[in-house]
């Protein structure tokens, strides 16, 4: 019963993560740095967005990759259909498929590493992770080689400054999609706070491997 109730708790939090990116991502962020908007770079999605790296390896320290999987998955499904009402069908693409897939390679390095430094298995997975969804999401999305999936963006695809601010320019959605890695890599970074302040209390479950430190 405990075990139902701990998955449960997993994937409403996972829930809550992907609902709440998926209305951030709607709104810029305010303000500039010099001639560099942030509103061009970032949405506050950015930010919100790799709690879920901070679920699903929580649900993988505890539970091990399956479980860990079907929270990703339960993820996946409310990605999809959020997707669906808010977004175009070829951003909704790129949503759900950078979503499953970033947070599958999470779990797998995850599990590789889970025996080593109790702050390797969850940075590695994470940040590895979180590139990958970036490249995904920005290529499917707005890529001229994924025009298949729908129209381009002309905007998206307009030369602009590389990361707003750079002499070599670029289109616009590559300076989007630094941005939003560069903000994953740092939240990546802070939520090893949680997830070690955590570990006194998530322990494995009986037949799950533990971290060097537990």
């Amino acid at each position: 019963m405990l075990k139902q109730r701990t998955f449960a708790l997993y994937v409403v939090l996972m829930t809550l993560v992907v609902v709440a990116s998926n209305i951030l991502v709607q709104y810029p962020l305010p303000g500039a740095i010099g001639p560099l908007q942030l509103g061009d770079l970032l949405t506050w999605g950015a930010f919100s967005y790799p709690v879920a790296f901070l679920v699903t390896d929580l649900t993988n320290r505890q539970f091990g990759p399956r479980i860990a999987r079907r929270v990703v998955f339960c993820g996946f499904a409310v990605a999809v259909v959020l997707s669906v009402m808010l977004a175009t069908p070829r951003l909704a693409i790129a949503s759900g498929t950078a979503f499953l897939l970033g947070q599958l390679l999470d779990i797998t390095l995850f599990n590789r590493l889970r025996t080593q430094g109790w702050w390797r298995a969850p940075l590695v997975g994470s940040l590895i992770g979180s590139a990958l969804d970036t490249l995904i999401f920005f290529s499917i999305a707005f890529a001229p080689a994924f025009v298949v999936f729908g129209p381009n963006d002309p905007f998206a695809l307009e030369s602009a400054p590389l990361f707003g601010l750079l002499a070599t320019e670029a289109p616009r959605w590559i300076s989007w999609a630094l941005g939003d890695l560069s903000v994953k890599i740092l939240v990546g970074l802070v939520m090893l706070l949680p997830y070690g302040a955590l570990m006194a209390v998530i322990k494995p479950m009986p037949g799950v491997k533990a971290s060097a430190q537990g």
